[in-house]
């Protein structure tokens, strides 16, 4: 349980030893970090959960749905800009798990984030391999879910994982302009599509309740109900809020913004900046879709597998697929590289604390990027999404976020009570109330997750567990200044 000082995390971003290998290089503004955060958190959930959760739980009021979850993303965002802006360094969730809860915890979340960007990016880079295949018409045999190995998403991987090696600025420029390409198609869709909006669409806002027309049991029942036998349902109130817990993945990612702290020119001011930019700019798009979606077609007739195209053909306008189709392709393209970034400075931070192997954190010298590690995580990603169909355990995405976000809530009181001095260019408002509130909201969506969901991720973590007490443990930093100081 031994924690890490402030003043090491901080001292730590300056870093020259070892000429220079452990320093990362400052050339982010809130510009660059906004199109990180968007291009991470605008994918695959603006195209396909407003269909799905529209039709199967809470009708038009899905657009309720995703103001709920855009407010539980908000409470996590504040927590985070404070410990963000307090303490502006690569690792996030990890290095304020570090100073505030102990290695062990730290090391724990370090391993989940690792799952939740390495499977997340593979999974995406699936997806985007099916989504170029049906719009340049490539074979499936190369691109498909159901090839033996998908060319597509290994191709994609590689690619995306050479940019984020070559340099953060690139990977920026990159990100950038995919993020206006989708944010600019989405802007058109909602607009085209306001002009196809019938208000008998809308009625009623929110259809009455009754229960599923099928029971789900054993391990892919969600855990709330294993536990408390809570009978599911569609519709109604309640039917809202389930909704809810599923649309609120579509907001994740946003976090990763923080784990360029170290990389960004003034994080105090532009930290915070960029994570409520971000959900900002995704929650509005997410709502106007989503109310274009449910005014264009009766909810009981969307596509849940491509809500937007399907809309704009009912109503004749099936041109704007192919935007849409592009728009998508663009979107998942960022969502890789932001996801490969992001796993390169967690495993940084992770080597530079000596939990993993130092020289796997070693910066370039003139691209100022954690190469070794990003190389590594690349052809990791590729393997898994060449090889290995992942959309049985894309819900492990969810439960890494969700348990970062509770990790980060619950560190911004525990900082707030041994560290009172520090400086806090953001502080979250009615701490420690907020916290509390986000770190319970989060655990109530993790309880919506299934149990084998649940099962797996104990499983990985045990796995981490056996590598940090194998080696991490004996070789850490921290413990080495620890024995050093009592031999004193």
């Amino acid at each position: 349980m031994r924690t890490k000082p402030i003043e090491d995390v901080l001292a730590q971003s300056g870093d020259e030893q070892d000429g220079g290998t452990r320093r990362l290089r400052r050339r982010l503004g809130p510009v660059d970090l906004m199109g990180f955060g968007i291009g991470i958190v605008i994918g695959t959930g603006i195209f396909t959960l407003t269909g799905i959760e529209a039709r199967d739980h809470a009708g038009p009021a899905v657009i309720v749905s995703f103001v709920l979850a855009g407010v539980a993303s908000l409470l996590a965002a504040l927590c985070y800009a404070e410990l963000a802006s307090s303490v502006p360094t690569a690792g996030s969730a990890y290095t304020y798990a570090y100073a505030t809860m102990g290695e062990i915890i730290a090391w724990i979340i370090g391993w989940d984030l690792v799952l939740e960007f390495a499977l997340g990016a593979a999974v995406v880079a699936r997806g985007w391999s099916g989504y170029l295949a049906e719009l340049l018409h490539l074979p499936a045999a190369l691109f498909g879910e159901s090839s033996t190995v998908n060319v597509g998403a290994i191709l994609i991987t590689v690619l995306l994982g050479a940019v984020a090696t070559v340099g953060i600025r690139q990977s920026s420029r990159v990100t950038n302009v995919l993020v206006v390409v989708k944010v600019s198609i989405c802007v058109f869709v909602v607009i085209a599509g306001a002009f196809f909006v019938k208000a008998a669409n809308l009625t009623p806002f929110v259809p009455p309740a009754r229960p599923v027309d099928d029971d789900t049991s054993g391990l892919a029942q969600p855990l709330s109900q294993a536990l408390f036998g809570i009978e599911p349902s569609m519709f109604g109130i309640a039917g809202v809020l389930t909704a809810a817990a599923v649309v609120f993945f579509a907001y994740t990612g946003f976090e990763a913004v923080a784990n360029l702290g170290e990389e960004t020119r003034k994080p105090r001011r532009d930290l915070p900046l960029a994570l409520f930019g971000t959900l900002g700019v995704s929650a509005l798009l997410y709502v106007l879709v989503s109310f274009v979606v449910v005014g264009m077609v009766d909810y009981r007739q969307i596509d849940p597998g491509a809500p937007i195209a399907s809309a704009f053909s009912a109503v004749g306008a099936g041109w704007a697929s192919s935007l849409v189709s592009i728009a998508a392709v663009a979107g998942l393209t960022s969502v890789i590289l932001v996801d490969i970034v992001a796993i390169g400075r967690i495993g940084f931070a992770m080597s530079r604390d000596r939990l993993l192997p130092p020289a796997a954190g070693a910066v370039h010298p003139r691209w100022g990027t954690p190469y070794r590690i990003t190389i590594v995580v690349t052809a990791g990603v590729a393997l898994l999404a060449g090889l290995v169909p992942l959309s049985s355990l894309a819900n492990l995405v969810s439960i890494g976020t969700l348990f970062a976000f509770v990790i980060v809530s619950v560190a911004v009181p525990i900082l707030r009570r041994t560290r009172p001095g520090m400086d806090r260019p953001f502080r979250v408002p009615f701490s420690p109330v907020l916290p509390a509130v986000s770190a319970l909201a989060c655990l109530y969506l993790m309880t919506n997750l299934s149990v084998e969901t649940w099962l797996r991720f104990l499983a990985w973590l045990v796995i981490g567990l056996a590598i940090y007490l194998g080696y991490g443990r004996r070789r850490s930093r921290v413990g080495e200044r620890e024995v050093t100081s009592s031999t004193r």
